[in-house]
């Protein structure tokens, strides 16, 4: 097998730690690329003992670097920042196509990467998320992740398990047919317009995210409560009219049944949209939290045809 067999076996599994590790897409696909300049460019990969262990390294550090940069970036971020999602069509299949020759099939099958596990992960500072990630995910020994940290192998472990206490209450994962059960109701409420329907496929402690970076309308600040989130969502409706529900498609967000749509054009300004994408969270047969990401420079992972290039109606 040559060297470059030998990697792109590896890819897959590089990607996947890339992108949980950073939460991006365009990141994840970066570091792995680098890494394997960087082997190519070595000198000494021959002596190389471990290369599963070499490539996990260098992608770590170059992760880390890529968090700290985002870190920086957050400061100056306009309202919510939410993780790149992963967008597949809802007829997507590992047998067919070009999707299933694409690492991110791969990623998605993993449930520690649906979104609102991610989402979680978003609030760890990057040495925690790096030690909690490669550890906990990944099976990483504490003394690699301390060479990746620059830190000693104790020190690792406490990062992780600061990160773990921290982490400790995210949406536990539910079967596909639960949280296909809960979004499909949720949207069939929201077609009928009554506050009432909506609000019975609503958990009580349901949220909305939104992500834009204040280049289009979202819930700038986090909606807490079943109530407030059932009257946000109902009032886009009323503005925005039917273009809102009936531009919509099902989608696969990180491996989950979610939605997007190519945006519209309405009457004004107003009343048009851009192109975005929502996630859900699920518990207890409850929509517990919808996630809109309407920033195009988080959309890496769209792998919809056309999008975004295709016109609104």
């Amino acid at each position: 097998m040559t060297l470059v067999d030998t990697f792109e076996a590896e890819r897959p599994r590089l990607i996947n730690v890339a992108y949980r590790l950073t939460g991006s897409v365009a990141d994840a696909e970066d570091a792995v690329q680098e890494a394997w300049l960087r082997l190519d460019r070595a000198s000494t990969r021959t002596s190389i003992d471990n290369l599963q262990a070499w490539l996990t390294t260098v992608v770590s550090r170059l992760c880390l670097d890529r968090l700290t940069s985002a870190a920086a970036r957050r400061e100056t971020y306009v309202g919510q920042w939410l993780p790149e999602p992963i967008v597949t069509p809802i007829t997507s299949s590992t047998s067919s196509g070009d999707i299933a020759r694409d690492p991110l099939e791969t990623v998605v099958s993993d449930e520690d990467n649906r979104f609102a596990a991610l989402v979680v992960l978003d609030v760890l500072p990057p040495d925690q998320r790096v030690a909690f990630v490669l550890h906990d995910a990944f099976g990483v020994p504490f003394d690699e992740i301390a060479e990746v940290l620059g830190i000693q192998a104790a020190n690792a472990r406490q990062l992780a398990s600061r990160a773990r206490r921290t982490v400790a209450d995210p949406p536990p994962p539910v079967p596909d047919e639960e949280h296909n059960a809960a979004v499909s109701r949720f949207l069939e409420a929201m077609a009928t317009g009554d506050l009432n329907a909506v609000l019975a496929t609503l958990h009580p402690d349901a949220l909305v995210m939104g992500d834009a970076n204040g280049t289009t309308n979202t819930a700038v600040n986090v909606i807490h409560g079943a109530e407030k989130f059932a009257r946000f969502y109902l009032g886009l409706l009323k503005r925005y009219g039917p273009d809102a529900l009936t531009s919509m498609e099902l989608v696969r967000v990180n491996g989950q049944l979610g939605v997007a749509t190519f945006g519209w054009q309405g009457d004004t300004a107003r009343n048009s949209s851009p192109p975005r994408v929502a996630g859900f969270a699920v518990r207890d047969g409850l929509v517990c939290a919808t996630y809109d990401i309407a920033n195009p420079e988080k959309w890496s992972g769209v792998r919809l045809p056309d999008w975004p290039a295709r016109p609104v109606q």
